[in-house]
């Protein structure tokens, strides 16, 4: 899915309204009009919230959908709520931090597995910059999505080794044992800064 700037900026403008209504009045928000057509697709979708502190951003919430099970703007509305309210590591988000925060949004594509015969075909089936990754083993999972290697600066050896973790799983389990991996690819875009401009991310 190639995805319009006019429904990325969209979807950001979005999730920034939504949160608002979600702290401050504490129900759900209509969508903003007008909509972009591609705002009402169904695929996957993450929003991101993160503090700006000096010329740092820090992640301050996280929550997606792995697959459309949406509309993309119901989607974000719910996302707002769950990344600035109910994400398990963080406190709720309070409305003074709101002008503090940066909002991001993630269009994703479908997963898709990777098959691999070995640790080393396995590295070399991922993408950086481009991928997703998730990791399964058993009944725990893992994901990091495709800006997080390019914003961490590590390669792919890194990459997986920080999605098992993610997963709490060791992190070296993909050298000795055979795990489920896939990936994904993303469209991402974010305020520059706190109610600023709206962009496209490179990731490259």
């Amino acid at each position: 899915m190639e995805v319009k700037d006019e429904t990325g900026i969209y979807l950001v403008k979005l999730a920034r309204f939504a949160a608002k209504i979600w702290i401050c009045e504490g129900k759900e928000p209509s969508p903003l009009l007008p909509m972009p057509e591609q705002a009402k697709f169904s695929t996957g979708a993450f929003v991101t919230v993160k503090t700006r502190i000096g010329d740092e951003a820090h992640l301050r919430g996280c929550i997606g959908y792995l697959i459309g099970i949406k509309p993309l703007f119901e989607e974000v509305i719910d996302l707002a709520r769950e990344s600035t309210l109910n994400d398990p590591r963080f406190d709720p988000v309070k409305e003074k931090e709101l002008s503090s925060l940066i909002f991001e949004v993630t269009v994703l594509t479908p997963p898709e597995e990777i098959v691999y015969n070995s640790p080393e075909e396995l590295l070399n089936n991922i993408t950086i910059p481009g991928d997703g990754l998730i990791v399964k083993y058993g009944r725990t999972s893992g994901l990091l999505l495709p800006q997080v290697p390019v914003e961490q600066d590590w390669d792919v050896e890194e990459y997986i080794s920080y999605t098992c973790r993610k997963a709490s799983l060791p992190t070296d389990i993909w050298k000795k044992e055979k795990i489920t991996v896939e990936k994904f690819q993303g469209v991402v875009f974010t305020e520059t800064d706190p109610e600023g401009e709206i962009k496209r991310v490179s990731l490259n």
